[in-house]
């Protein structure tokens, strides 16, 4: 990762510092039929996005019964970190709150307020720096102490963890796994047979505005990851790889992040490649974007080319993901050496001085995002 003024940020170790809660930070899912357009309101919120757009968004959930699988996510991670957390002698009240559906971020603030925390560290679910993923989440937490008012709490965000080992790791072997998968023919009609030319490995994240990426280190951060991950992956099958992105979304003559994962399967079998794997490596969890945009609209694709597909997990609460939460907040609390893996350092407490600027849109003045 490079600075924008084209140095590398130094992890500064500093004093232990005291906190008294814990807040899991999150983006929120609907949990029934009722919810969907809400919640998609919430979203959109002051990007006038009509309500017939959403309908079609909205269907992506009914397909699932309504429900996104992201707020059952994060009671589990919320329950293996405490237990991590009391495990290890760390004794912090829990709290969970989402930007876009309940529990909502302020109401959260709120309870804590009223139970009496004065400072409180906050993780959130993304490992990489852009604004939607970093800087928006810092802004949430300040609205939701400014909605609260007076004796709100101070809310520290923990650093990104996109080259710690506890995220990679896991991440490796859930690759390896993967690629195991596609020698498995109860699987697969036609096996693979082991060829390392015919097979791809695709590492996907969230596309983002061009124009978001540019004032980010989004895309090298990707990279990064994705080097470190392949480095640790035993198997030739990891050989070639490339980064693909999903789940776009935004005006059609607004230019987002490439290539597109289903389009990139299809061009990929046009070339002889005859299996693929694809590692969702911007997300955490296998919430509505995985199961939905890679699971079933990327798998689609991927069998109309005649190409296999084998999709792998993410992290969700692999033990060594949960243990690197917890050794975030002992770089906070108890001083303790931050560490990463490949040639990045770890990402400092806090982010540089501009770091993932909110894009703004041509026509309207305003922030450019998702969806």
């Amino acid at each position: 990762m490079v600075a924008r003024n084209g140095s590398p940020p130094l992890f500064t170790e500093g004093m232990p510092e005291s906190f008294d809660a814990f807040l899991l930070l999150s983006f929120g899912g609907p949990e029934g039929p009722d919810d969907v357009m809400p919640f998609l309101r919430n979203v959109t919120r002051g990007r006038d996005v009509p309500d017939d757009r959403l309908a079609v968004v909205a269907e992506q959930y009914e397909r699932f019964g309504g429900r996104s699988p992201i707020n059952d996510q994060c009671r589990a991670l919320l329950s293996s970190l405490e237990f991590e957390l009391h495990s290890h002698g760390i004794d912090l009240p829990m709290y969970w709150g989402n930007r876009n559906w309940t529990p909502l971020l302020a109401d959260t603030v709120r309870q804590m307020t009223d139970d009496g925390v004065k400072r409180a560290l906050v993780f959130v679910t993304s490992a990489f720096g852009t604004y939607s993923g970093c800087r928006q989440y810092r802004e949430d937490l300040e609205r939701a102490r400014t909605t609260v008012g007076a004796g709100a709490p101070e809310l520290v965000k923990l650093r990104l963890f996109y080259n710690h080992p506890g995220f990679l790791t896991p991440i490796a072997e859930n690759v390896n796994a993967a690629l195991e998968r596609h020698r498995d023919p109860t699987r697969h009609d036609r096996a693979f047979d082991g060829d390392p030319s015919r097979h791809r490995l695709l590492f996907t994240a969230h596309s983002i505005p061009t124009a978001m990426a540019a004032g980010c280190e989004y895309e090298a951060q990707l990279r990064a990851a994705a080097t470190e991950v392949v480095r640790l992956v035993d198997s030739p099958l990891a050989a070639r790889w490339e980064i693909a992105f999903q789940s776009r979304s935004g005006p059609p003559q607004v230019p987002w992040l490439e290539p597109d994962v289903g389009d990139r399967i299809e061009e990929l079998a046009g070339q002889g490649v005859e299996a693929v794997t694809v590692m969702p490596l911007g997300f955490i969890s296998d919430h509505m974007e995985v199961l939905y945009d890679l699971d079933t609209l990327a798998a689609a694709r991927a069998a109309e080319a005649g190409v296999g597909f084998e999709r792998a997990a993410t992290v969700g609460v692999d033990p060594r993901f949960v243990a690197m939460v917890r050794a975030l907040i002992e770089e906070r609390t108890k001083g303790a050496t931050p560490v990463s893996i490949g040639s990045q350092p770890p990402w400092p407490n806090d982010c540089p001085v501009g770091h993932c600027p909110a894009p703004v849109r041509p026509t309207t003045g305003r922030p450019a995002g998702r969806p």
